[in-house]
C-alpha cells in the first residue's frame, strides 16, 4: 500500500518585543490542532496569567546554566537580562508525535535553530512602523520606560539579521498576518510529502 507521508515541520517565529508573534502563535495553535508549541525555558520571572509548562519552563539562573554545561539546550540566548533556550528533550517528544512545533523566539534562536534543522521555516514578523511598535510595548503595561527603552535599542540588530530568514512579513492585520504564515506551511507541507510502501 502506498502512502503519502507529510514530514513534521519546524516553523520558528522571531519578531522585535511587542511585534505580535507570541499573538500570532496563539491564534495559529487555536486554528491548527496539529501544530503544537514547542515551549522554552527562561531564568525571567513569569508576567501576570502565565504559567508553569504552559506559556515558559520557569527556572532559575543556577538550573539554567546547569543545564547548558550538561548540553541539554538546542539554542540558548541572554535576551534583556535573561536567559531563554530551547530544551532538546521538550522538542524531541513533539518530534517524535509528528506534529508541525512552532517556536516563538528571538533571532537569535531562531538563526540557531536553523544550524540544526536547515529545513526549519524562518519567519520574521516585523511592526508597520516604530511608532505602533512603542504603543503596543506601552500597552501590554508589562515594561516601564526604562525597559520598553533597551527593547527598542534592540531593534537595529534584530533588523539586520532578519535578512537570514526565509520570510520577512509586516504585521499590518493581524489576521492576514496569521492566513499568510499559514499559507507558508501549507505550501512547504506540500513540499515535504514523501511516499512510503507500507506493502515492502
Amino acid at each position: 500500500m502506498i502512502e503519502v507521508v507529510k514530514r513534521p515541520q519546524l516553523v520558528v517565529l522571531s519578531a522585535p518585543s511587542g511585534g505580535g508573534k507570541t499573538t500570532i502563535c496563539r491564534m495559529l495553535l487555536e486554528r491548527n490542532p496539529d501544530f503544537r508549541l514547542s515551549v522554552s525555558a527562561t531564568t525571567r520571572p513569569p508576567r501576570a496569567n502565565e504559567k508553569d509548562g504552559v506559556h515558559y519552563y520557569f527556572i532559575s539562573e543556577k538550573e539554567f546554566l546547569e543545564k547548558v554545561k550538561r548540553g541539554e539546550f538546542l539554542e540558548h540566548e541572554k535576551v534583556h537580562g535573561n536567559y531563554y533556550g530551547t530544551l532538546k528533550s521538550k522538542l524531541k517528544e513533539i518530534l517524535e508525535t509528528g506534529h508541525t512545533v512552532l517556536f516563538d523566539i528571538d533571532v537569535y534562536g531562531a538563526l540557531n535553530i536553523k544550524k540544526h534543522y536547515p529545513k526549519s521555516i524562518l519567519i520574521f514578523i516585523r511592526p508597520p512602523s516604530l511608532a505602533e511598535l512603542k504603543r503596543r510595548l506601552r500597552k501590554r503595561r508589562s515594561d516601564d520606560e526604562s525597559e520598553i527603552e533597551k527593547r527598542l535599542q534592540r531593534l537595529p540588530e534584530e533588523y539586520a539579521r532578519a535578512v537570514y530568514f526565509d520570510y520577512d512579513i509586516i504585521n499590518n492585520n493581524l489576521n492576514e498576518t496569521v492566513e499568510r504564515i499559514q499559507e507558508i506551511i501549507r505550501k512547504h507541507q506540500e513540499q515535504d510529502k514523501y511516499v512510503t510502501d507500507k506493502s515492502i
